[in-house]
């Protein structure tokens, strides 16, 4: 009786502790980072810093977690998932129907720094664990907080769990409305259906289209153009046409001791660096030039053979954009995973008359990075980030776009991750 009473009081609680956490997932950011002492995320597949932290359901694949504690102790860092929609709204399913094994699990690999000017402890993890796993497809929060404390949140993570039940063919062209013709990029795609039980698609199938994996531009409520039995296209002239923006500028920050090409100058203090990075200047009216980058992405390295987990430097990294006057009625922003594609003070730059420039610092740590700059229109509520003026539009732009088909069956719960594929504008283009 009482082991019988002590199971049903498990139970219980973990009941209540899922809801909880449902219940507080409602005003939780995706891909944000809640405490200052947090740098340097990354969550990618294993062995694979540019990817995108997707798992298949039913291999050995492996997601990696990274990130530094800037307070240099040690603390109790635990994280736990929840299954959202493909909106990324709670999906209202219990966790015992998607989860196994434990509720939370504790972070336990960590180091202190050694080597680097500046002390911090680095945390990393493999997921999915041994004792927790998910067991249905679709979209996942991933959240890190300390103590066993979700109300003590560090940081979150978007988290892909797939299971192909559908396949999804396509390629990228230029649009055929003159007016988009030389600045934008267009995606046509087709799914196959087989192995799903569709009874009405318009309601039961979510896409998602993202650009080099962000979310700020992405495509939402794409309809289809015709359907053919099992055969769904997705063609229509105006449909998933997107700015082709330009490609990414860099910084090399791999090291700090041998300045790199866009960097003009370091100043080294007693307990600090700082890189101050090469003007840049406004490139939407110039001709278009390919130049090989990561996709407004960025990874860990070093070139003085350190490991950059642990003994990668941190500096200071000043940013400048040459503008002879203010863009009126813009704020400018530097934009890129670098800040997590986020619009606030820390990717916000500011005017200065004096030098003429719109400038800005991020604490940066030892990497390659890209990154763009962009406006924001201040008298338009909730305005998106735009790189138009600033970067210009080419058709001609190398970019990633990742489809990602949801699929709710006739009475779930929860959107079903299903099928996802990244088709390249260069290797797929038509």
């Amino acid at each position: 009786m009482r082991i019988a009473a002590f199971l049903f009081l498990s139970v219980l609680m973990q009941i209540l502790f899922s809801g909880r956490i449902a219940a507080q997932v409602d005003v939780i950011t995706p891909d944000h980072i809640y405490q200052n002492n947090i740098r340097s995320v990354k969550f990618n597949q294993a062995g694979d810093a540019l990817s995108l932290p997707m798992y298949t359901i039913g291999t050995g694949e492996k997601l990696e977690l990274s990130f530094d504690d800037m307070d240099n102790d040690v603390k109790n860092y635990y994280y736990s998932f929840i299954l959202c929609n493909a909106d990324w709204t709670p999906a209202a399913v219990n966790q015992f129907d998607y989860m196994r094994g434990f509720s939370e699990t504790r972070i336990l690999n960590y180091r202190l720094s050694s080597v680097a000017l500046q002390r911090y402890t680095h945390y990393s993890v493999q997921l999915p664990g041994t004792n927790s796993y998910p067991v249905k497809s679709g979209n996942y929060l991933l959240k890190v907080y300390q103590d066993s404390d979700t109300s003590r949140l560090a940081f979150t993570r978007r988290m892909y769990v797939v299971e192909n039940k559908a396949g999804i063919s396509g390629f990228i062209q230029q649009p055929m409305n003159p007016k988009l013709f030389r600045t934008n990029q267009k995606v046509n795609f087709e799914i196959n259906t087989s192995s799903l039980n569709i009874q009405n698609p318009f309601d039961q199938l979510k896409v998602v289209i993202l650009q080099n994996y962000r979310w700020d531009n992405a495509l939402f409520n794409i309809r289809p153009q015709y359907i053919n039995g099992n055969v769904i296209k997705y063609n229509a002239e105006l449909n998933c046409i997107v700015p082709g923006g330009k490609e990414y500028r860099w910084i090399d920050l791999r090291s700090f001791r041998l300045q790199t090409e866009r960097v003009e100058r370091s100043e080294y203090h007693a307990k600090s660096t700082d890189v101050y990075a090469v003007t840049d200047h406004e490139r939407a009216d110039k001709v278009y030039q390919f130049i090989k980058d990561i996709n407004g992405l960025y990874y860990l390295a070093t070139l003085e053979n350190y490991n950059p987990d642990f003994e990668g430097d941190y500096a200071t990294v000043h940013f400048s954009f040459a503008a002879p006057e203010p863009y009126a009625g813009y704020d400018m922003y530097i934009l890129g995973q670098m800040t997590d594609y986020e619009l606030n003070d820390k990717s916000k730059l500011i005017y200065n008359g004096a030098t003429r420039a719109y400038e800005g610092s991020l604490f940066l740590k030892q990497g390659y990075y890209n990154y763009i700059y962009g406006l924001v229109d201040k008298t338009i509520p909730n305005a998106k980030f735009d790189s138009e003026l600033t970067e210009g539009n080419y058709w001609e732009t190398e970019n990633n776009y990742t489809i990602l088909l949801y699929f709710r069956p006739l009475g779930g719960r929860a959107d079903e991750l299903v099928s996802s594929v990244t088709l390249n504008s260069i290797l797929n283009r038509k």
